[in-house]
């Protein structure tokens, strides 16, 4: 692993090549440093892409943020944006380029991040990732190969069970849906991120529980819209009811309305 940097603990540039390596944040487990601002340039030879599996994530939710660039970190190019406490699941590049920006406010820091990063063949997708509280079955990620999911007693699935790595333009492979995640049996709501993900109710497909009050929080970047696509929608007509709020306004869904594949945009 080569590794150049420059700057002082708050403000650092890395580039890294080589087939493997890890990446800390500054001062790594003890907490980073406030107004931190570091950036980490993976470059891969033609015809790969580079993976990154965190092992640790921690950063002062909302406050400090770890953006990952497929890419040069360009805002164009900006894949998520990632805080809080949650491990993140891993992330492929569609290119040669993965890229990270550690941004960090003026007061209170966590842990802080370590990530390990190798570089893969372009025909492969890479490892989707584990559960908290699941199980993953498969253990090759290349063009045909299939990893299925489950929970553990006392959660459920929301998502995809079975995932395909499926071989996509310019000789380069994805999986078909994104990673699914277990959710505690009397759990509802939470804040997503990312480029897309599923929304269900608890239980899916199996009837919700009586008095359910979830909330879910998508957030996105400032300018970006936010598309809401149903494919089912059953609820007690007239007693049960999803309301959905953007910026310009909310709406009101209650029965069993023919939501089939219905898209909802939503401006930010």
């Amino acid at each position: 692993m080569q590794v150049t940097s420059s700057g002082t603990a708050q403000n650092c540039s890395y580039v890294l090549r080589g087939p493997n390596g890890t990446i800390q944040s500054p001062g790594f487990p003890y907490g980073y440093p406030n107004y931190a601002n570091c950036t980490w340039t993976i470059t891969a030879k033609e015809q790969n892409r580079v993976q990154l599996v965190f092992q640790s994530f921690a950063l002062e939710e909302d406050f400090d943020v770890l953006s990952v660039y497929d890419g040069l970190p360009q805002q164009g190019n900006l894949r998520t944006r990632l805080t809080g406490f949650q491990l993140p699941p891993p992330i492929v590049s569609t290119g040669v380029v993965l890229s990270l920006w550690l941004v960090s406010d003026y007061a209170v820091s966590a842990q802080g991040f370590q990530a390990n990063y190798e570089v893969l063949p372009s025909h492969t997708c890479g490892n989707p990732g584990r559960l908290q509280n699941g199980i993953q079955q498969g253990t090759t990620f290349s063009v045909g190969d299939k990893v299925r999911y489950s929970c553990n007693p006392g959660f459920f699935l929301e998502g995809h069970a079975l995932l395909t790595c499926h071989s996509s333009s310019e000789n380069t492979a994805s999986w078909d849906f994104p990673l699914p995640f277990c959710r505690a049996d009397d759990a509802c709501g939470g804040t997503l991120r990312g480029q897309s993900g599923i929304i269900s109710t608890p239980h899916y497909p199996s009837e919700y529980s009586n008095n359910a009050d979830c909330t879910w929080t998508i957030l996105a970047e400032p300018g970006d819209t936010i598309a809401l696509v149903f494919l089912d929608f059953q609820l007690e007509d007239e007693y049960d009811f999803l309301e959905v709020t953007g910026t310009e306004g909310s709406s009101l869904w209650m029965g069993m309305q023919s939501l089939q594949r219905q898209g909802l945009p939503f401006g930010l």
